[in-house]
Order: C-alpha cells, then sequence, then structure tokens
C-alpha cells in the first residue's frame, strides 16, 4: 500500500522525540502552526533543523489569508479571499496574492501552503465564508487559477481544497460531522465545478470531512466513490490527494487513528494528516508501520521549487504587488 504521514509538533524546536518519529520512514511530512512560529528567522531554523534530519520531508503550513494565516509577524497579512472578490481587478490581485503568499512560506523553508480554498461560499457555512472567494462556481474558478497562477510563478505547488465542496454543509467539521443532503448531480453542477475547471493546474486536492449520504455513506476523504470513481475517474485528476487533518471531529466516524489514516489510504489519500495531538500520530504511524506503506511517488511533485532567498522583497514583482493590494485597501 502507497501512503505516508504528515505530523507536527508543539514548539518552536524540535525535542528528541521530534526527531526520532520524524526519522520513521512512514512519516512524509510536517505542519507547522502558529504555536510553532516566533519569526521568519526562527521558523527558517527550524525548518533548516528538521532538513537535518529528513532532507525529504514535505514541510507545510496553512496560509490562505485571512483568518487563516499561521505566519504573521514579520509576514504580510494577506487579505481573505472573499475580499479581493469585490474588486474589479480581482483576477490580478488574486495572483499577486498568491505569488506574495508563495513567496514569503518558501523563503523560509517551508514547501508548500495548502492552498487556494476552492468550496463556494453558500452563506451556510461559517467554517467557510469569507475564506472562499466567491458562491459563483465560474468566478471563483477564475479568481483561484489566478490565486493558482501566482503560486506557481513562485514556484509553490497548488492543493485545492476540500474537495467535492464544503460550502454547502453548515456544520464545522473540525468540531462535528456535517452532512450535505444534495444530488450527485447538485453537487457536479455547482460545488464541483472549480474543481473540474482547475483539474489540470492543481497539484493536489484536499477532500472534505463532510458526508453526502445521496452519493456514498462514509465522508468524502474515506469515500472510494468519491476519490477513485470521480476525482480520478470522471474528472481524470492525477495530482496528490492529501487527507484533512484526521484529528477532526468530521474525521471520527472512521475510528482511532490508526483506523482513521487506513481508511483515508484504502480510500486513495497519499498522505494522511494526523495533527495537534501526538498520541495519535504515534497510532497513526503505528497502523502505517503495520501496514508497510511505501511513500506516493508523486508527493515529490510538491516539494517547493521557488528560491529560498532572504531578499525576496528587493524584488520588482514584491513592490508592484503590495503596492496593487495597497490601492485595493486590502493590506493592514
Amino acid at each position: 500500500m502507497q501512503g505516508s504521514l504528515m505530523m507536527d509538533i508543539g514548539g518552536a524546536w524540535l525535542t528528541a522525540e521530534d526527531r526520532q518519529m520524524l526519522r520513521q520512514p512512514e512519516v512524509g511530512g510536517l505542519i507547522i502552526f502558529a504555536r510553532n512560529i516566533e519569526s521568519p528567522r526562527q521558523v527558517r531554523e527550524l525548518c533548516q533543523s528538521i532538513r537535518a534530519v529528513r532532507p525529504d520531508l514535505l514541510l507545510a503550513v496553512d496560509q490562505e489569508g485571512g483568518r487563516v494565516q499561521r505566519l504573521r509577524q514579520g509576514f504580510v497579512r494577506l487579505p481573505a479571499m472573499r475580499a479581493i472578490a469585490d474588486n474589479d481587478n480581482a483576477e490580478v490581485l488574486a495572483e499577486h496574492c498568491g505569488w506574495l503568499m508563495a513567496t514569503e512560506v518558501q523563503a523560509v523553508g517551508l514547501d508548500l501552503s495548502f492552498a487556494p480554498v476552492l468550496d463556494l461560499d453558500h452563506q451556510r457555512s461559517a467554517v467557510v465564508g469569507s475564506r472562499a472567494f466567491e458562491g459563483d462556481p465560474q468566478r471563483a474558478a477564475r479568481l483561484a487559477g489566478a490565486f493558482i497562477r501566482g503560486m506557481h510563478q513562485a514556484g509553490m505547488a497548488a492543493t485545492g481544497k476540500h474537495f467535492p465542496g464544503h460550502g454547502w454543509a453548515e456544520a464545522d467539521s473540525h468540531v462535528a460531522i456535517p452532512v450535505d443532503e444534495r444530488s450527485l448531480d447538485e453537487i457536479r453542477a455547482c460545488d464541483m465545478q472549480p474543481f473540474r475547471l482547475l483539474g489540470t493546474e492543481l497539484d493536489a486536492v484536499m477532500p472534505a470531512h463532510v458526508i453526502y449520504p445521496q452519493v456514498d455513506e462514509q465522508p468524502a476523504g474515506f469515500s472510494r466513490r468519491w476519490l477513485q470513481d470521480i476525482l480520478r475517474g470522471e474528472l481524470g485528476f492525477d495530482g496528490v490527494i492529501f487527507s484533512d487533518d484526521l484529528s477532526m471531529a468530521g474525521a471520527h466516524v472512521a475510528g482511532d487513528a490508526g483506523q482513521r489514516i487506513e481508511a483515508a489510504l484504502v480510500a486513495g489519500c497519499d498522505m494522511g494528516l494526523v495533527c495537534n495531538d501526538r498520541a495519535a500520530a504515534e497510532v497513526a504511524l503505528a497502523a502505517l508501520q503495520r501496514l508497510q506503506v511505501k511513500p506516493a511517488q508523486r508527493l515529490a511533485r510538491m516539494r517547493g521549487r521557488g528560491y529560498a532567498s532572504t531578499d525576496y522583497q528587493a524584488a520588482p514583482r514584491w513592490s508592484q504587488a503590495i503596492a496593487a493590494l495597497r490601492a485595493a485597501q486590502l493590506l493592514e
């Protein structure tokens, strides 16, 4: 079986226990959170220390903009994506934001941010809300496509989330199990459209911890119907599939952390995330060791390709992007 674990750490520096876990070949990535971040320099040094243990690990963060922005002190405070959509030159601004985000994230030694959000803003889901570009699927796809273009220009792979769309289900999958009662045809015609339209630009997809009972009784991230038949088969997507955090309440339908990560990999995920719960990460790791998993080769596509220079603010592109966002009153 192919698959691997993305884990996290507790503080701003590696402990001996962290290093021991990171040495395990079944661990393929590490995601950082606000608690791991003190300054750009400290994050760079943390990434260097991680690479000294495992040069091949994928290093990730959630740096969408708006309220989901882990890197704050010393970084540009990007606007929420919904705020970009309200401008006449929204596509230009979205591209600038994608480039700025990817440049800053890679400059501290991280490979990727899990972005952009392709969920639609149906004015129903509080957890999605302003994280979404739009409620209209065609315009959402155009704006997200511009954001991805900026990411790619900076050398970062793009991850669309949360397939097939989290914007209709009202519950927050961090604390509950959301349900979307619509038919597959309704979802295809609306929320799946950004994933369909951007399929060739996306390097990875993250499925939603949402149950769509008219399609499958399992949440999308544990569903072969969604991941194999529809995402891979119908949409022809051949990029990486990351699970959403398997510690979230929406994932608990699959059992303990070992059962959850096995269910995600069996469904078609290439990497399972287990965050904010070290005991659960250890259970998941033990499950992967028992299953004798091998990492999916396609994960290598997610490595950052941008320069990790610290003088990126001297680049003309930087000045252009900052000036455009300030002119649109999108920077604090």
